[in-house]
């Protein structure tokens, strides 16, 4: 496409620089720059331009153009914002979708940029706009519709427009009620709660009332008599009215056009594929909700300009106010676009060079203007990162038939190809021990095994109460979580099991399984000695690759070799691989191209073999979707600039990041559900929604709510104490919008469940050193008190405690007084300890109970201390309340001011009817 300066608006000079939000309102048909203060805030009689720009992982800079129309702007005015938007894509290379979006019916990407929602005001630039800040605050009623992204509307402030399916803010000056229709869901009630805060917020300063209002619950509190009173009385609600709005257009054929000279002619073909569409031409592709423009790269901008007005002339006939108009450049077509055809290539050869950026960007520096931006961004490079404590202590079984075999701590790092193994690794979390429990399934391992490994990590978990997170791994396809967690690997080729041994029986295949004095080569990778790995790859030199360096044997010979590429870090993991491998034998080393003849003849004799490392896709920026599963079929919805609050406690999501997924499931999801959940990750790997060329053999991980491993929450902004409150969405979020938080602390702190299976022993010096946990086998006496606890530590025999575990630890202000400082205490005597037990039961009231509200925040202390502090009190149990006592600590306290009826500020968990009556 041809670019002249004359088609650049010199307001769009630099556009799409950076990341971020860029908006310009058309006034006098001329776009100006909107202040980034007055993000968000749109006005009916106009028009605008939105340039969302997103810099991706890989340095570029991605771009998505939206122009946003008002109910009440003018025929000319949309218009010129339509071929501004050609004219600002045509300044950023021609790579950028563009949007169309009416007021009322915005796309839910347009509407994430301004979350929780957008209100648009009366007026506009032609009417001068009508400020109604001077003005007396009016009482609105706004509809809200939407489970994930929320549009709101003002309607008539009337008992008519109410309805049991939607859900409804009334906005008077000193209360905002949010009244929820009785067949609306509670994602849907948790979303408007969200817009009941932004008004909050922004029309009253954050000081105001919030009431929420059940339908069909009458006059149940006084919140309910004060908003019926505010519409002149109860009455039942008029059934909904089907109107415009409430159309679909499911049954709408896809039809394909093509413009010619300002007109859109049908394209006649017994199906829709890539090969209609020709790159010096523009079509219109309608399917109803959504009309897409095709443009051609080698397409004028004139012709694109024609294009898109054809497209608004389609759009202004009948029915079509809900229709969104999407336009794609050849080349960088959208998913949405490309599923609409019965085939489509998984790549197109397009010339896409910089050479539209490029023309663009030389033309604007002639002119002093900073260029930056619309050239590639450099890359990030980061170093993989586990995001996870390594520190924690690992357990592994082989799986064998539909059985599972504990491997002892000296074979953990040894696992074999043809084997499927499950791992239980439990870790320091932020306030309780962490668990990770997953399967590794070896290239050669065989189905029925694959299949026995989920089935027991299953039941491990369930026995657990769903709280670990999951793994399904394949060899090969190791996230750098499992590396981190293994820390050193070895991988020998064949098998144990008794599946492998019937596999290789019943096919008649040569039994590969590694043999300690046979020949046997090994790729040595990683990245130092806490993520190393020597991969058996076969013994034949085509499997040298002159990026690493390698282990070869046979017998009591060992070589190492290092290739030409590699580096000194490289030699030195060989070296420590080579004490787990060969232990005790002398190497000889060998460097490229300066090997000896014995080496070669070990490898059956020179060959060709590759120089580049082996590498993998990189993580990309993450997508969320949220899941909804029909008769076994699945569906799913993007959720765009996603958060934490997008994440639903009813609903499952599954968060993709190409080189592995997240399936995240909401406390409130059903036990069989929950069950469910790798089928799901794997039908989303099947079905490959973005059309990415997801490998079947990612990682999945399934995440619970309440347990979210830091390898998850590092793609959000995390707030622990959101995750672990109890309730529905709506329930929740009601809380938060109350009291402006989420409270610290939700529910007592839960015991710290035990291993499955037990703990393993005491590592060999050939594993690495783990910070190891309390034993089992170690008597848990319940009810114990503080001051006993002490006794018994004074008391407890050093020979009885079995010495591969740390000594208990016990809080300091639990054992010592405050008095006493630690170093003087270890004189302590026997008596001593007697005499404070003593002591704790004259003054009863001094034991210190397990907090049951938000406890006090703690200083900050080493981590280590803190997670083995926490699992000592995950050993001592509240004291049984006697019986017929009550237990009231925990129970919250009110002032008496505050429990009257006449209270202006009465406690809301209190029901009216309970307060005290004053004459």
């Amino acid at each position: 496409m041809a670019v002249s300066m004359r088609d650049l608006d010199p307001a769009f000079h630099g556009a799409g620089q950076k990341a971020g939000l860029e908006i310009w309102r058309i006034e006098n048909f001329l776009p100006v720059i909107v202040p980034q203060s007055s993000h968000g805030k749109f006005f009916m009689g106009d028009s605008y331009v939105i340039l969302k720009t997103t810099a991706s992982k890989s340095g570029a800079l991605r771009h998505d153009i939206h122009y946003w129309l008002g109910k009440d702007t003018s025929q000319d005015e949309a218009g010129t914002a339509a071929i501004k938007t050609v004219e600002l894509d045509a300044a950023l290379g021609g790579r950028a979708v563009q949007y169309r979006e009416v007021q009322g019916h915005e796309t839910a990407k347009f509407l994430s940029y301004f979350k929780p929602c957008i209100i648009p005001q009366e007026g506009g630039i032609a009417s001068g706009f009508k400020h109604a800040e001077a003005e007396e605050h009016t009482t609105r009623l706004f509809v809200c519709k939407g489970k994930h992204v929320v549009h709101v509307k003002e309607v008539s402030f009337a008992r008519s427009s109410l309805n049991h399916d939607d859900i409804f803010i009334l906005d008077t000056k000193s209360k905002i009620f949010q009244f929820n229709g009785s067949n609306s869901s509670i994602q849907e009630r948790a979303k408007a709660l969200e817009v009941v805060q932004y008004i909050k917020d922004t029309y009253h300063d954050g000081k105001c009332d919030i009431a929420s209002i059940e339908d069909g619950k009458l006059m149940a509190d006084a919140d309910t008599g004060e908003f019926w009173a505010l519409f002149g009385g109860f009455a039942p609600l008029p059934k909904k009215t089907a109107n415009d709005e409430d159309k679909n257009f499911d049954s709408h054929s896809t039809k394909l056009l093509r413009v010619e000279k300002e007109k859109a002619e049908p394209v006649e073909a017994d199906s829709l594929t890539r090969e209609l569409l020709e790159t010096n031409k523009c079509y219109l592709l309608d399917c109803g909700l959504e009309l897409f423009v095709w443009m051609g790269r080698n397409t004028s901008l004139d012709e694109r300009r024609s294009a898109s007005g054809a497209a608004e002339e389609l759009l202004r006939g009948p029915d079509r106010s809900k229709s969104h108009m999407i336009r794609v450049i050849e080349g960088f077509e959208t998913v949405m676009f490309k599923s609409k055809f019965d085939s489509w290539p998984q790549t197109v050869d397009v010339a896409v060079s910089e050479d539209g950026r490029g023309k663009v960007a030389a033309l604007l520096k002639r002119q002093g203007v900073n260029v930056k931006g619309l050239l590639k961004a450099d890359p990030v490079k980061e170093e993989p990162q586990p995001y996870i404590d390594c520190t924690g202590n690992l357990l592994v079984w082989r799986v064998n038939g539909q059985e599972k075999i504990l491997l002892p701590a000296s074979d953990q790092s040894k696992i074999y190809s043809g084997d499927c193994y499950i791992f239980q690794y439990s870790y320091p979390g932020e306030d309780k021990e962490e668990h990770l429990i997953g399967t590794w399934f070896g290239k050669q391992s065989v189905e029925e095994e694959r299949a026995s490994a989920i089935s027991l990590a299953s039941k491990m978990v369930e026995s657990l109460k769903f709280l670990p997170a999951q793994a399904r791994i394949y060899e090969g396809n190791e996230p750098i979580q499992f590396y981190s967690i293994f820390q050193s690997l070895i991988v020998l080729k064949g098998g144990l099991s008794d599946g492998y041994k019937k596999y290789v029986a019943e096919k008649e295949v040569p039994d590969e399984t590694y043999q300690e004095d046979g020949v046997a080569l090994f790729r040595v990778q990683g990245s130092g000695p806490d993520n190393m790995q020597a991969i058996q790859v076969e013994a034949v030199a085509s499997s040298l690759n002159s990026s690493y360096c390698y282990i070869l044997h046979s017998g009591s010979t060992v070589f190492t070799w290092s290739g030409s590429l590699a580096t000194t870090d490289d030699q030195e993991l060989v070296e420590r691989q080579l004490d787990l491998i060969k232990p005790n034998l002398q190497s000889k080393p060998q460097k490229e191209n300066t090997e000896s003849e014995q080496f070669w003849d070990l490898l059956g004799g020179k060959a060709e073999y590759p120089s580049q490392k082996i590498v993998r896709d990189a993580e990309s920026d993450p997508r969320l979707f949220s899941c909804i599963v029909s008769n076994e079929n699945l569906k799913v919805v993007e959720i765009y600039n996603f958060t934490q609050d997008d994440l639903m406690t009813e609903d499952m999501f599954i968060l993709d990041c190409h080189t592995d997924i997240f399936v995240w499931v909401g406390q409130e999801v059903n036990s069989k559900d929950k069950m469910h959940a790798l089928t799901i990750g794997e039908k989303f790997l099947e079905r490959d929604f973005l059309m990415e060329k997801l490998s079947h053999e990612a990682p999945i991980y399934i995440v619970m709510e309440g347990s979210e491993p830091p390898f998850f929450t590092r793609f959000f902004t995390w707030d622990s104490a959101k995750s672990k409150m109890h309730g529905n969405s709506f329930q929740r979020k009601l809380t938060i919008v109350k009291h402006g938080r989420a409270p610290t602390v939700d529910k007592p702190k839960r015991r710290t469940p035990v291993s499955y299976g037990g703990r393993s022993s005491v590592p060999e010096k050939s594993q690495r050193s783990r910070s190891m946990s309390f034993s089992p086998d170690r008597v848990r006496v319940r009810g114990r008190s503080p001051a006993f606890t002490a006794l018994a530590a004074t008391f407890e025999s050093a020979n009885a405690r079995n010495l591969s575990t740390p000594p208990p630890m016990v809080r300091k202000s639990q054992l010592y007084p405050k008095s006493v400082t630690p170093d003087s205490s270890k004189l302590a005597s026997k008596s001593s300890a007697i005499a404070e037990l003593t002591a704790s039961f004259e003054k009863t009231n001094n034991i210190p109970r397990s907090p049951k509200g938000p406890p006090k925040p703690k200083p900050e202390t080493n981590n280590k201390d803190t997670f083995m502090s926490s699992k000592m009190e995950s050993l001592t149990i509240e004291e049984d309340v006697k019986e017929g006592e009550a237990e009231d600590e925990g129970v919250p306290i009110y002032p008496y001011e505050r429990l009257k009826t006449t209270s202006t500020d009465p406690v809301a968990e209190i029901d009216v009817t309970k307060r005290e009556v004053i004459n």
